[in-house]
C-alpha cells in the first residue's frame, strides 16, 4: 500500500473542501493511539478519525462513532482544553521547512480558540502519518509542544524529543528534496548522482514518494525501474521528469487526484491517489475508482484495522497459549519416551518366573542362566548378578516388572490427558485467529481461566455492561440459516443448543476449527441442495487452523450422530458416521443482519 505524500495531499484537499470554518464540537479518544473529532460546519457534521497505530496510521472522514472510555485520557483532556469549540482556519501539508508547502506525510490543522480568559489564540494540531513514528502533536503558535498522544523522550530518540514545552519540528528526511521545488535540471542532476535502481533513487531522494508511486513514474516514462539511476540516459531522465511532473502536477498542484483501490481476487492489494498504469491489462488485478480519498482509506483499512487491533490486544493470550503448547509438547515427548521404555516389561516378568522355576540348578557365581522358556518352548538366556542368589535375581526382575507396569498404567492416563490438553490449546489458538472483537477475546480469556491456563478474574473486575460475543450467523444462497462458533464455548452452544438432532453439522477434518451448523428443519440430506453443502463446508474450512490452505477436507453429518467426549473441554465431540467433502476455504454467503 502507498500511504504517501500524494495520498496525504488528496486528503488535505478533501479536508479543505469541507472543514474550513468548521467548529470542533466534540473530541474523544476511543483508542490509546486514536482520536475522533466531530466538526460542525454550517448545517453539516463531519467525523474525523485520526489514528497513529504503528501498522495502520490514517487520517480520514469516518461514519463510525466508536465508544469512548468512561475517563478521558490526559491527551484527550488537553485537546478539549486547547481546541474544544475552536474554529479550523487552515489545513495544509508542509515541507520540512514548516513555512513552505510540500509533500511530507504531515497534516497541520490551524485552529482558533478562546482560552479560559476569553482571549483568542491559535493552536496547531500536527498529524504525522509516518508508520511506527506516527504521532498526534498539539502545538502552540510559537511552535512549542503542548502535549502529544505519544511522548518521546531523549532516551527513546536521539533525533527529536516530543515532550511538553520542547520545540516542534519535522525530523530531517536525509536530505530529500521538496518535489514542488524541483526543476528539470535539478531533477536530472539529482538522479545522475544516485547509484541505485531508478525507482529507489526516486523515493529515497524526493519527499512524499512511495515505492509504488516511484515505480509508476518509471513505467509511464517507459524506462527500466531496476536500472541504476546514474546509468540512465539524459533522454530517459528527461522523460522521467515529464512523468514525475505530470503526476505531481495533476495530483497536487491541480488538485485533481484519482483515488482508487487495486483488487486481486476481490482482496484489496494497493490504494493510491493516482491511476496506476502499471497494472493496466493485467487480468489478475481490478481497479476500483472512488470520488473520495477518505472512502478509499476507510474501505482499505476497514478489515485490516480490525484484524490488527484484535491481534495486538490478544498478544498476551497468544504468548500464554504458545508457552503452554511448547511446555505441553515437551511433556508429551517425555511421556511417550517413558511409555516406549515399558515395551519390554514382560521380559522381566518371564525372567523372574523362570528363575523361580530353574534357579535350583545354579551353584552360585554364574553370570547367566540358559533354560527353556516354557511360554515359547525355546531356549532363553537370562543375565544374572554373580554376587546374588537365584531368588534375589528373580526378585530384582519381578520388582522391575512391577515398576514398569505401574509406570505404563500411570503414563497411559497422563498421555491421554496431555494429548487432550494439547488439542484444547490448539483449539484456543485457532479461536484467537478467528476472534474479531474484544468480546470474543473476553470469552477466550474466560475459557482459559476456567481450565486453569490463566488466573481467574476477581468479581470486582467484571463489568456487567460488556457486550456478549455471539456465534456468526450467515444465510446460505438457498435461504438456510448457518451458525458458526468462534470458540469452544460457542461450538458447544451452536451444536447442542442452537442445533436440533436432524440439523447438518460440519467441521474441518482432524484439525482445530469451528463447529458449523445448518438449520435444515430435519430434512433428509439427499433432499438438501448441493450448493448449501459447499457453502457451509467452505465456512468450516475458512474458520479452521488450515484456512490458508488451497484445499481443506471437511466432515459433515447429522447432529444426532455426535457424542460429547467425557471429561473433555467444551466443543470436543466424537462421531463415527460421516461424509467428507474437499473445498477451498472461503466465505461465500452473506452475514445475517
Amino acid at each position: 500500500m502507498a500511504y504517501d505524500g500524494l495520498v496525504v495531499s488528496a486528503t488535505v484537499k478533501e479536508f479543505n473542501d469541507h472543514l474550513i470554518g468548521g467548529k470542533i464540537a466534540k473530541i474523544s479518544q476511543p483508542e490509546r493511539d486514536e482520536i475522533q473529532l466531530l466538526i460542525r460546519n454550517q448545517k453539516d457534521n463531519y467525523r474525523l478519525q485520526i489514528s497513529v497505530n504503528p501498522s495502520l496510521p490514517l487520517c480520514c472522514f469516518t461514519m463510525d462513532n466508536k465508544p469512548s472510555p468512561i475517563t478521558a485520557p490526559s491527551f484527550c483532556m488537553a485537546l478539549r482544553k486547547h481546541i474544544g469549540n475552536g474554529t479550523i482556519i487552515s489545513i495544509r501539508q508542509p515541507d520540512q521547512d514548516l513555512k513552505k508547502d510540500g509533500l511530507e506525510r504531515v497534516i497541520l490543522f490551524e485552529i482558533e480558540h478562546l482560552d479560559e480568559m476569553g482571549d483568542l489564540g491559535r493552536r496547531i494540531l500536527s498529524v504525522e502519518l509516518m508508520g511506527k513514528y506516527s504521532n498526534i502533536i498539539l502545538i502552540r503558535e510559537d511552535l512549542t509542544i503542548i502535549d502529544s498522544i505519544k511522548r518521546i523522550s531523549a532516551s527513546q530518540s536521539s533525533v527529536r524529543e516530543v515532550l511538553p514545552n520542547r520545540p516542534y519540528f519535522i525530523p530531517d528526511s536525509n536530505g530529500k528534496k521538496n518535489p514542488l521545488e524541483l526543476t528539470s535540471d535539478s531533477f536530472i542532476h539529482l538522479m545522475n548522482t544516485k547509484p541505485e535502481p531508478t525507482f529507489k533513487a526516486l523515493f529515497h531522494s524526493i519527499t512524499g514518494l512511495s515505492p509504488l508511486t516511484a515505480s509508476e513514474m518509471c513505467i509511464r516514462a517507459g524506462i527500466d525501474p531496476d536500472l541504476s539511476s546514474n546509468c540512465q540516459t539524459s533522454e530517459a531522465l528527461s522523460r522521467l521528469y515529464q512523468s514525475f511532473i505530470s503526476i505531481i502536477g495533476h495530483a497536487v498542484l491541480e488538485k485533481a487526484p484519482q483515488p482508487n483501490i487495486l483488487y486481486k481476487e476481490d482482496i484489496p492489494q494497493e490504494f493510491s491517489a493516482i491511476h496506476l498504469v502499471a497494472y493496466e491489462g493485467n487480468p489478475a488485478f481490478t481497479e476500483k475508482k472512488f470520488t473520495s480519498m477518505s472512502e478509499v482509506i476507510r474501505t482499505f483499512y476497514a478489515e485490516k484495522d480490525q484484524t490488527s487491533r484484535i491481534r495486538q490486544k490478544s498478544t498476551d493470550l497468544r504468548k500464554v497459549v504458545n508457552t503452554l503448547m511448547e511446555r505441553t509438547a515437551k511433556k508429551l515427548a517425555i511421556q511417550e519416551a517413558q511409555l516406549k521404555n515399558t515395551e519390554d516389561m514382560d521380559k522381566y516378568r518371564v525372567y523372574g518366573e523362570l528363575l523361580h522355576t530353574y534357579g535350583y540348578s545354579l551353584k552360585g557365581g554364574e553370570r547367566s542362566l540358559t533354560c527353556e522358556n516354557f511360554y515359547t518352548g525355546k531356549e532363553i538366556t537370562i543375565p544374572l548378578k554373580a554376587d546374588s542368589t537365584a531368588s534375589e535375581n528373580a526378585a530384582r526382575f519381578l520388582e522391575k516388572y512391577d515398576k514398569l507396569k505401574r509406570t505404563k498404567e500411570n503414563v497411559t492416563v497422563q498421555l491421554t490427558d496431555t494429548r487432550r490438553e494439547l488439542q484444547h490449546l490448539a483449539s484456543i489458538q485457532t479461536s484467537l485467529d478467528i476472534a474479531d472483537g474484544e468480546e470474543d477475546l473476553r470469552e477466550i480469556r474466560r475459557e482459559m481461566a476456567d481450565f486453569g491456563f490463566l488466573h481467574k478474574v476477581s468479581g470486582k473486575d467484571k463489568v456487567k455492561s460488556q457486550r456478549k460475543s455471539h456465534p456468526y450467523h450467515y444465510i446460505s444462497s438457498d435461504g438456510y440459516d448457518i451458525f458458526v462458533g468462534k470458540n469452544n464455548y460457542q461450538n458447544e452452544e451452536v451444536t447442542f443448543k442452537i442445533a436440533d438432532g436432524g440439523d447438518l453439522w460440519l467441521h474441518a477434518k482432524n484439525v482445530p476449527g469451528s463447529h458449523v451448523i445448518v438449520k435444515t428443519g430435519g430434512a433428509p440430506m439427499e433432499s438438501l441442495p448441493d450448493r448449501m453443502f459447499l457453502e457451509a463446508a467452505a465456512l468450516a474450512a475458512y474458520f479452521s487452523s488450515h484456512r490458508a490452505d488451497a484445499k481443506v477436507d471437511v466432515d459433515y453429518t447429522i447432529r444426532k450422530n455426535l457424542k460429547k467426549v467425557p471429561n473433555a473441554a467444551p466443543g470436543f465431540v466424537i462421531y463415527h458416521t460421516n461424509y467428507s467433502v474437499t473445498v477451498k476455504p472461503a466465505i461465500l454467503v452473506k452475514e445475517a443482519k
